[in-house]
């Protein structure tokens, strides 16, 4: 079994008055993670399943007294799949208030703002972290960095979900399960969307535009939906852990873009599944694409359990020079750019260079990338 880097970090925030939540898509490992938690706790667990109704109808909108009564005399109280829950934040957030000694940990594979009525209930009383596919780093120590060095091509066509790095031979079948509507199935659930097919067709755009900023307009008219609908779905496809955005760095210069996004997938799996294209990279025409995907995918991971907090830009302006991700960290950025190609030189705009004196730059590679994604700053 490939050891996540979130169990550890959770192990020791386990009792500290807090609700422990974990976030992420589906079928990532979540739910394991929390079997081998609870494995090493020596206490008496309650495990709720959101999936049930009878869970759901009864954790719904639910007195202090009547939890008392569920939780029993457990001092651990599991809640997988909560964002199937009506208003779950408020239920987590009467326990932690009413019972403090009682650990509670949460799994979903959506933001629970798409269950809460009442925004925020949680603040203050949890500590929240996000379970990614799995990482280069976490499949590296499971196996070995040579084998995961060797396996560069695959992951970039193949993604790292954990059933697609353990099955071998069956990845694309796993890969269209996955990308169909059971990836999203809380957005359907929760937004009472009346036609999947359009946000299908959103995916199947963004998926052909990584790395290239991104046009609501352009997108409006592919998918024949309104702008503001387009954006509505897009940040309901970020709560659900499908895709995330990247926002421009504009400070001191008048021509930087200001308000332009890029988009990109949190799999590159998932992403080749939607325009059902698993060739190799030697038959591709976006192979820059996946390899910008990957990166910038896995440097989230690592920065991310890492505890490095950061701002994450990318950078252009409107005479088209650009540079493919920049981080501000500990107030200072640090600018990359993504080159599959080797040998190929690349120097950062001057206007950059000189706008921003306290900078570091660097190309990526595939001769010096597992520092990037694997080494702390």
């Amino acid at each position: 079994m490939i050891k996540r880097e979130l169990e550890q970090i959770i192990n020791n925030k386990l009792y500290l008055g807090k609700a422990i939540i974990i976030l992420g898509p589906r079928q990532v490992g979540k739910t394991t993670l929390l079997r081998k938690i609870v494995d090493r706790i020596q206490s008496n667990v309650l495990w709720l399943n959101g999936d049930e109704p009878g869970v759901r109808s009864m954790m719904s909108n639910i007195g202090s007294m009547r939890l008392k009564q569920i939780i029993g005399n457990n001092d651990t109280v599991i809640i997988d799949e909560a964002q199937r829950i009506e208003n779950i934040g408020i239920t987590i957030k009467l326990i932690t208030d009413n019972f403090p000694e009682i650990q509670v940990l949460a799994s979903g594979s959506s933001a629970f703002e798409l269950a809460n009525k009442i925004n925020e209930p949680l603040t203050g009383r949890k500590w929240e972290y996000l379970l990614y596919p799995v990482s280069f780093a976490e499949i590296s120590n499971h196996t070995n960095l040579f084998t995961e060095m060797q396996n560069l091509e695959n992951r970039l066509i193949y993604g790292y979900y954990p059933e697609v790095v353990t099955s071998s031979g069956n990845e694309k079948d796993i890969l269209k399960q996955l990308s169909d509507s059971y990836l999203y199935k809380d957005l359907l659930i929760w937004e009472n969307i009346k036609k999947p097919s359009k946000i299908e067709s959103l995916l199947k755009a963004l998926a052909f535009q990584v790395g290239h900023q991104v046009s609501y307009n352009e997108l409006s008219q592919i998918v024949g939906l309104d702008k503001e609908t387009i954006e509505k779905y897009i940040d309901l496809l970020e709560k659900v852990f499908v895709i995330f955005r990247l926002g421009a760095l504009s400070r001191n210069l008048r021509n930087e873009l200001k308000r332009t996004r890029k988009i990109y997938f949190y799999d590159n799996g998932i992403r080749n599944a939607l325009i059902a294209n698993f060739n190799p990279l030697s038959l591709r025409q976006d192979t820059g694409q996946l390899w910008e995907n990957f990166l910038i995918s896995e440097r989230i991971k690592f920065t991310n359990y890492q505890g490095m907090w950061m701002n994450r830009y990318f950078w252009r302006t409107h005479t088209q020079q650009e540079i493919d991700y920049v981080e501000e960290y500990d107030g200072k950025l640090y600018a990359y750019e993504f080159k599959w190609g080797k040998g190929k030189k690349y120097s950062f705009p001057k206007s950059f260079v000189q706008a921003y004196p306290e900078h570091e730059t660097k190309v990526i590679t595939p001769d010096n990338y597992i520092e990037f994604i694997t080494i702390n700053k």
